[in-house]
């Protein structure tokens, strides 16, 4: 990590939040996201086709040899923030932050050409299967086991959580091959891949359980092995784990903003709640978490966009602003519902939505205890590698 960032924004990058803000304002209210989430594919494909082919969002980060607007993951974050603060339903995260993010970083330029320029043209919905039995994911607990075979490989295993497992044309899988680390592209009809969606907390964002018995492979479904897969699984983790912690920090942000209108025109004893010096006190705590969150989300973001920065750099990167942005999006959600008067956990208010959106992210990709263990190993100098899974 370098001792001074800088973060202040460019003129094109605050473009690009002003626009995504107003974007999403417009296209994905309260409304729009109640119905999505309720729907059979759980998003909206007019508006993400608006996303990807309209407003270029899934090139952001992608190389321009790929179609690509190879930006940093500075505007990713911002664009994230954006997306949380709105509650966006839609396959995003899983096909540019998990799956688009694991193609970049294997270095497979065959792969790379095959699968990125579909995602950087919104025309193909990916996602990275993740999590063995559990919501955690660690590359290190791989099961999933793969074999070489005269035609190609044969993948065999299961996955519990995957995010837009059902809906991704593509899946990105981790698993074993001669005892190391590899990595393999799915096509989503492959025989014998099945993806079974299931009802989680939180219907904004779908997951499916994949299971993969005995999927029959060519070889060109390779996409890394070895030291360069373990390191791509690595570095996807970190990175993804920054855009999520960007998407909590735009969470916590709108809850505050509910509250401070809520709390403005809601009258009690004669007086506006907004009045009270208690109720002060409270959206102020608030303001001091994300203000801090916010902090850490874009050095982590600065960080992750230095062409030099190391894998262990970006994990501790990561470990920092994701344990920053849980607890403060579970702790402005929470707060969000109390000073609602308890009117905010019913399902008319929208509170509830941030509050369970707070709590499955608050899971995913390492809790805030294990991550700052992580960060508190990586500063003492200890080089061990700390699980993300329970």
């Amino acid at each position: 990590m370098s001792g001074y960032v800088d973060f202040s924004l460019s003129a094109d990058q605050r473009m690009i939040r002003d626009a995504a803000a107003d974007f999403l304002a417009a296209q994905s209210p309260s409304g729009a996201v109640r119905q999505a989430m309720e729907s059979e594919r759980g998003f909206d494909p007019a508006l993400w086709t608006r996303m990807g082919v309209e407003m270029g969002w899934c090139a952001l980060p992608i190389a321009e040899a790929c179609g690509g607007l190879a930006l940093s993951w500075v505007e990713v974050a911002l664009l994230l923030e954006q997306m949380g603060r709105r509650l966006v339903c839609s396959p995003y995260f899983a096909t540019v932050c998990l799956a688009a993010t694991a193609l970049q970083e294997s270095g497979n330029a065959t792969a790379c050409a095959a699968w990125l320029p579909r995602i950087a043209d919104g025309t193909l919905r990916a996602t990275l299967a993740f999590g063995e039995t559990g919501i955690g994911w660690d590359p290190a607990r791989v099961t999933a086991i793969a074999r070489r075979t005269d035609s190609g490989f044969v993948l065999e295993g299961s996955f519990r959580h995957v995010p837009d497992g059902a809906q991704a044309e593509v899946l990105l899988v981790p698993a074993l091959l001669d005892q190391s680390p590899a990595l393999f592209a799915v096509p989503a009809g492959t025989p014998g891949l099945r993806a079974t969606e299931h009802r989680g907390m939180d219907l904004t964002r779908r997951t499916a359980e994949v299971v993969l018995p005995e999927v029959q492979l060519p070889p060109e479904a390779l996409v890394a092995e070895g030291g360069r897969a373990a390191t791509a699984l690595q570095r996807t983790e970190a990175l993804a784990a920054i855009a999520l912690a960007a998407e909590q920090l735009g969470g916590a942000q709108q809850c505050l903003d509910l509250t401070l209108a809520y709390v403005a025109e809601r009258v009690q004893f004669g007086r506006t709640l907004a009045s009270f010096q208690a109720v002060k006190h409270r959206c102020a705590e608030m303001m001091v978490r994300i203000e801090s969150t916010r902090s850490a989300v874009t050095g982590a973001a600065r960080a992750a966009s230095e062409a030099d920065v190391t894998t262990a750099e970006l994990l501790l990167e990561a470990a920092c602003a994701k344990s920053f942005a849980s607890d403060a999006f579970f702790f402005c959600a929470q707060e969000a519902i109390q000073l609602h008067g308890g009117v905010g956990f019913t399902w008319e208010y929208d509170p509830q939505l941030y509050f369970k959106r707070a709590q499955a992210g608050t899971q995913w990709l390492g809790t805030p205890d294990l991550l700052r263990e992580r960060a508190a190993a990586a500063l003492l100098g200890d080089a061990q590698h700390l699980s993300c899974t329970p």
